[in-house]
Parts: structure tokens; sequence; C-alpha cells
């Protein structure tokens, strides 16, 4: 009875040998059902007081016979079944009303979560004879709250519509619409969401800054979506409700991957990506997959991989068709590609491994600290949120080309040059990744041989991008991070970066504000009041110590 699916207590054994018969039966492709089909199904429907219904494949085979309640059916697990934005499920759902009801908003919902070719439903008589078949498709291009068009009804003994004919035209409808709405070749093409129970201004704040995460990783994004609770849904995160209104907008729009503000438990992720059929992550693992881009050397590649694999490991409970979700693409990139498809057991013996890798590293970068102690020569630190500015100050203040671009985490490796001040004093200026809201506490954990550089820094330069809005948040972020890390106490120079690009009346305000120097790291005529603080700076740490 692998065939049949539903509740079969109270059948008959008669009734069941006759839905075994059912799944023995074919269906000529371009007709929806067959009026002898159609009279059985009636039949048993009367005799039985459920609902009884098909799932016919394109060929015309019946693949599963499904039977339930009186006002009800429930369509299995279909997920072995193909499914694509340019595709359809290569399924049609037929079954029966015990009364002259039409497509119920059940049966509309199915036809668009699950992305069916046709849905229909045969309504019957008080004799249970087929009455007539009403049936409705996914529309290309309709709108969100009605993905989907209902047909007039056609009378049971005529069921041929050029079935077969008319789901290959939605489907080229389909594949057009996506290579219309299509970005670079291989682009991953996303919904944002944001599920927040807090101020709606912090909401979308941190929903654009994940949106610059998104650019930077190359992501398409399609559109974002807000929703504010007063609790957040344990298992889905949001309603399920709003779930399902996701899913259909995502299979509607053509999106390949859905991208959540909050981070979201193993159990969250497995949930979701079984509701909408699309591969879900969560802002966390869009970091981790940007760091497994901009990693260069051996040791950032360690400490990439090290965090992307802690991150993954409690999400290696089950190896399911959801989990599968998460391999490949954005979210599963980086130096160790196959992890996902390890057990537990040697994913922990990656990170044990990894672990002393790193060790190393810290060993390796605490020698190369000592002998610059024993040089004496001061250290001066960039410090800053992404994107601040920090390579840029590098570049003018060294005159070195390190790489520089208007993205979230350009340069993931730390920097170190030497610059000489005019009096002939010779420091060492290092530029350290760049910091983040919540920055996830596995990149905390495996860059930590990278942070420790700032342990030794005789100066932070503490870079703000003041003609972005969000910049109050950003210093806020930056400084609670320099506290988790025990460096409050580092005398701090606080540079206003891009001064160029806000109005000249707000710079006195601001500067009084932050208590900082204006400059344009693009300009290195602004540079000479910071240099010459940096420089009496130096002098005064220095001048103090002897």
């Amino acid at each position: 009875m692998k065939d049949i699916f539903g509740n079969l207590l109270g059948l008959k054994t008669s009734q069941i040998k006759r839905l075994e018969n059912l799944s023995r039966r074919r269906v000529a492709p371009q007709a929806i059902v067959s009026h002898e089909l159609c009279r059985d199904l009636c039949a048993l429907s009367a005799e039985t007081g459920r609902q009884i219904g098909l799932l016919i494949d394109r060929s015309g085979k019946v693949t599963k016979v499904l039977t339930g309640e009186v006002d009800r059916i429930l369509i299995p697990d279909l997920r072995g079944y193909r499914l694509a934005p340019d595709r359809l499920r290569g399924l049609r759902c037929v079954h029966t009303h015990l009364s002259d009801a039409p497509l119920s908003q059940d049966d509309l919902t199915d036809l668009s979560l699950l992305r069916l070719d046709l849905m229909a439903v045969v309504t019957m008589t008080a004799e249970g004879l087929p009455s007539a078949i009403h049936w409705a498709h996914i529309l290309p291009g309709a709108s969100e709250s009605t993905p989907y068009r209902i047909m007039d009804p056609i009378p049971p003994f005529r069921p041929e519509v050029g079935c077969h004919d008319l789901i290959l035209a939605l489907e080229a409808e389909l594949a057009r619409k996506k290579s219309d709405a299509t970005g670079p070749a291989g682009a991953e093409q996303a919904l944002l969401v944001s599920v927040f129970t807090g101020p709606r201004k912090e909401a979308l704040d941190s929903l654009d800054e994940l949106s610059e995460l998104a650019r930077t990783a190359d992501i398409r994004i399609i559109d974002t979506i807000l929703q504010q609770r007063k609790k957040a849904n344990p298992r889905f995160l949001m309603g399920s409700g709003k779930l399902d209104e996701l899913s259909i907008m995502a299979l509607h729009r053509g999106a390949t991957l859905i991208v959540f503000d909050q981070e979201l438990n193993p159990s969250q992720i497995r949930s979701i990506a079984d509701r909408t059929e699309i591969k879900v992550i969560d802002r966390t693992q869009l970091i981790l997959d940007i760091f497994a881009r901009r990693a260069q050397t051996r040791e950032g590649k360690l400490q990439v991989e090290l965090a992307q694999l802690k991150y993954i490991l409690p999400r290696l409970v089950t190896k399911d068709i959801a989990m599968s979700r998460l391999t490949g693409g954005i979210g599963g990139r980086g130096p160790g590609e196959t992890r996902l498809e390890i057990n537990r057991r040697r994913a922990r013996e990656r990170i044990r491994r990894l672990e002393k890798a790193v060790a190393t590293v810290q060993k390796n970068r605490s020698q190369q600290r000592s002998r610059r102690s024993k040089k004496g020569l001061p250290i001066i630190s960039i410090i800053g949120y992404t994107n601040a500015g920090k390579s840029t100050l590098l570049n003018q203040l060294t005159q070195s080309r390190v790489l520089a671009e208007n993205k979230l985490f350009a340069t993931l490796d730390p920097s170190s040059r030497r610059l000489r001040f005019p009096r002939d004093i010779e420091v060492i200026i290092t530029d350290t990744v760049g910091f983040i809201r919540d920055l996830p506490k596995e990149l905390m954990a495996a860059f930590k041989a990278t942070l420790e550089e700032l342990e030794n820094a005789d100066l932070l330069l503490h870079v703000i991008d003041i003609s972005n809005p969000r910049h109050p948040d950003q210093v806020r972020s930056v400084e609670t991070i320099l506290s988790e890390l025990n460096l409050s106490g580092i005398p701090t120079i606080r540079v206003l970066n891009k001064m160029d690009r806000i109005d000249r009346l707000d710079h006195d305000g601001m500067i009084r504000r932050l208590d900082g120097i204006a400059v344009s790291a693009l300009n290195r005529s602004t540079l000479k009041p910071l240099t010459e603080k940096m420089e009496a700076a130096v002098e005064h740490l220095y001048g103090s110590q002897r």
C-alpha cells in the first residue's frame, strides 16, 4: 500500500483493494483525468464518505492515491520531485469534493506552495456521480496574492484541455521571466527577511546593512520583508501564515535563497527550509561566506574554515534534504567546501586540527610582535566598522597599495606598513579586519590570532564613516567589541572619515560631538591635522615611558 497516502482506518478490504487498483490506472497526457476515472473516484468517495484524490505525472501515470476526510485532503511530502524557479512540480492533483463546492482556498494554496502543474476538483451529485471538473493553474506574472488562474469548469465527460501543452507553455513563460530577472551568471537571487520585536527603525537599519552584506556576496536582492511580532515563533521565527506567503513570493519571483537577518538555530533552519523548499541561511552564515571569499593568506583561510565548521557542526545533527540545501553556493563555499558532507566525528577531528594550526599562527604572530618590541618601534593599529575607509587611510598614510573597495570586508588579512613622521619618528601602522554589529562569536574566536595584534598597539585610530547615517550605532558596536577584547584602555584617536560627503555646516558639530579629526582618506591634503596628532600622541607615550 505504498502508493496510498492517508488514513485507511474504517475502510473495508474491498475498498482498500479498489484504491490500490486506482494506482495502476493511466490518463491521457492532454486530459486532466479520464471520464472513467472520474466516475470511480466519485463512487469511492460517496461510498466511504471521504475525499479521494490522485497525483498524476506528465506521462499520465498515477503516482499516489490520496485518502482524506469529509472536508479536506492532505498531500504527502513531494520533496523527491524536482523543483526549480523556472519549473513546475511535474505532478497534478485531482481529488473529489463530496458536494458541488468548487476549488477551496486550501486547494489554491497547495497549488501555489507546492508548485503543482494543475489542481483539479471533481464535484459530485447527490447520487455520487461526477458533476463538473473545477481546475486552476499557476499564472506566471500574476500578483503574489493570487498567483494562479481559476479556469471555467468543464464537464467530466470531456476532460481534454490540452493539459500537457498548457503545462509546457507555463514553464516556458516561467523560464522567460526568470531569464528577464536574472543578474550575473550563477548569481543567487534572494529575499531578505527580518522578524523583529523591537523598534522598527533599528530593524530597518539592520536590514539595510544586511542588504549591503548581500551585495558584497554578489547576491541579487529581489525584495526585503519585515514582520513585527510581540514574540518570535520558536519554530519558524515568523508566523506560519507569513511563512507561506514568503514561500509563494519566493517561488513566484524566482528566488533561490532566503536570508534572515536574525541568527537561526539548527531546528529553525530545518523547519523553514522544509516548509519553503528553498535554501535558507542567516546573517551569520552570510558573513562567514564573505570572509571565505576574502581570505587570501593561509592564516586567514584557516581561521575562516574553523569558524565555518564551528557554525555548521550543530547543524549536522541530521543529514536530510533540509540540510542539503545548505551545501554549495552562498553560505556553503570556502576553504573547506566538503565539510557539510562529512559526519560529525570527522568534523570534530577537522576542528581539532584547525585549532592546532591556528594556535601555531598565534605563536608565530607572538614572535613577530616580540621582534617588533625589541626594535622599539611604536605600533599604531587602524580599527573601525567595516567599509569605513581603513585600508584607504593606510594607503594614503604610507603610500601603499593595499586592496581597498567600497564593499563590506573588502580586506580580511591584516596589513602592516612603516610610517615615518616629519620629526624622524618611525612607527609601524597596521590595518585590521573590520568590525560589524553582532560580530559572529565563531569569528571572534577563530580570529583571536588576528585580533591579538591590537593588544600590542600603542595607539588606535578609530576610523568612522561620518557620511553613514548609522555611524552612531557603528561607533557603539566598535567600542563594545573593544571592551569585550579588553582593549578599551589603549589611547584612541577618532578619525572622522568621508568629510567630503557631508555638508560643511555639519563639520564643526560632528567634530565636537564625536571628539575627532575630520578627514577624507581619498584626499591626502586633509590628513595633516591627523598626522600631527598621531605624532604628538606617540611622542607623549614614549616621553612618559622614559
